[in-house]
Parts: structure tokens; sequence; C-alpha cells
């Protein structure tokens, strides 16, 4: 009863003084390694709570609104992008992992065997569809006005000797149409949730030199604050990386 009592102390203790810190995230790889860090940052007095969504949208537009205080879920071409369209002053506060964007298909193993006239599906939005684009162009399908253009659209493809015929989709449903389609060009978070591995059954796949590093993102206004700041160094520990390495098998890569 005594160790009881102790116990419940401790807790009332940590809930008196920490800070809750709230951070959106997306299940995959994201929510993971904030769980992972979570004891880490209890020791710091800080309670972290993650909101896990599956939308690249409301997670951004929650902290701007000061509903939630970070998010991890986006590169930084996607938040500059966001940040232009929308109005908001969105701010990186530490680099944590690369998550490489492949090509899938269920029907055929190398891109040479793509028929000609196939269906292709990328991402809707503008930053992922020129990163699918751009990855294309890289691997001979197509070409592009501007190859190193990270926001090029369909509207750019100056050569597709195969007649690839494209559809955008949001990145979240790419995985459940891999079927439907001849190549799907699919976020690796969404296509660990769909159970692929991307290092085995992408066609091919962004390398290390990729710019889409995954960042903690906060508003401009709490970008100092000691909650913040401890979340980002707990990120940026020798056990994190061990983690992402270990559990994810070089389909995530660290970037710190």
């Amino acid at each position: 009863m005594k160790k009881l009592l102790v116990a419940f102390a401790a807790v009332a203790a940590f809930s008196a003084h920490a800070e809750t810190l709230t951070v959106a995230a997306s299940p995959v790889p994201h929510a993971q390694i904030l769980e992972f860090v979570k004891p880490a940052l209890a020791k710091e007095g800080v309670d972290l709570q993650v909101k896990v969504f599956t939308d690249y949208v409301q997670p951004n537009v929650q902290v701007a609104e000061k509903r939630l205080d970070a998010n991890f879920f986006q590169h930084q071409p996607y938040l500059d992008e966001f940040n232009k369209a929308k109005g908001t002053h969105l701010v990186s506060v530490g680099a944590v992992h690369l998550e490489p964007l492949g090509a899938y298909s269920s029907k055929y193993k190398k891109l040479d065997e793509l028929p000609d006239g196939a269906n292709v599906v990328i991402p809707n939005d503008a930053t992922n569809g020129g990163r699918a684009l751009l990855l294309l162009a890289k691997n001979g399908l197509i070409t592009l006005k501007d190859p190193t253009d990270i926001l090029s659209t369909i509207k750019d493809i100056t050569g597709n000797t195969k007649n690839l015929k494209f559809r955008e989709l949001e990145a979240a449903t790419l995985p459940r149409v891999l079927t439907q389609v001849d190549l799907a060009l699919i976020n690796t978070n969404y296509a660990l949730e769909a159970k692929l591995d991307p290092s085995k059954d992408a066609l091919v796949i962004e390398g290390n030199d990729s710019p889409y590093v995954n960042i903690l993102v906060t508003r401009e206004d709490n970008k100092d604050s000691d909650a913040v700041k401890k979340l980002v160094a707990a990120l940026h520990t020798p056990e994190v990386k061990a983690f992402i390495l270990e559990k994810y098998k070089g389909a995530i890569l660290p970037a710190f």
C-alpha cells in the first residue's frame, strides 16, 4: 500500500509540474518516433501528447490556429508552399529523418515493363506531386521543362514516350488504389502504413541526396519555448537514431 501511495504521489507531482506539449503527427513513422521519446521528455518535465492525423492540411492549420503546439509530418518544400498558399508563418525547428518517395506497382517488377498508356497516380499536393515527377524524370520515363523545379506539374511534362496517363490523388489514398493502376508514387509513411517495404517493393526510390527531410514545425511565437527545445533535443539523440535504423531497416533514414 505504501509503495502504491508513493507511486500515486509521484504521478500527481509530475502532473502538477509538467508542461503539456501537444504535437500532431502522421501515424507512421512520426507518431511512433514521438512515442519513443515520450518517456525521456517526461523526465524533463514535458508531458508530450501525440495527436495522430492522416492528412497533410489540418496539422498545419491547427498549429497556426494555436489549437496544437507543433506538428511532425512534412518536409521544408511542403511547408514553404503551405505558408505561401495559406498566409501562415509556421517554421521548422529541427530536421529529423528522410522518407524517400518511391514508385510502386502491383503488376510490374521494373519501370521498363510499363506498357504504352500506363495509368500512373501521383500525390495531388504541389510539392509531393512535383517530387514524384522529378523521380520519374530522373529515371527516364518523362522529361520536364525544368528537371530541377520541385513544383513541376503535369503541364510541365515535355516528353512522355510511353504516353503515361497521369492522375493526381490525395497522398493518403495512393496505397489503396495501387492494385487499380499500373504505377503509384507513394510517400514512405503511407507505404509503411500499407505494409509495403520501400527497400524491397519500390521499383525506384529517392536517394540520400533528397531535399525532402521531415521536420518538426511550430509557430514563430513558440519556437524558442523550453518544451519545444526539449523535444528537439530528445529527437536528436543517438537513441533515436538507433531506433529509426533498427525499426525501419533503411526505409527511413536519420537526418541528424
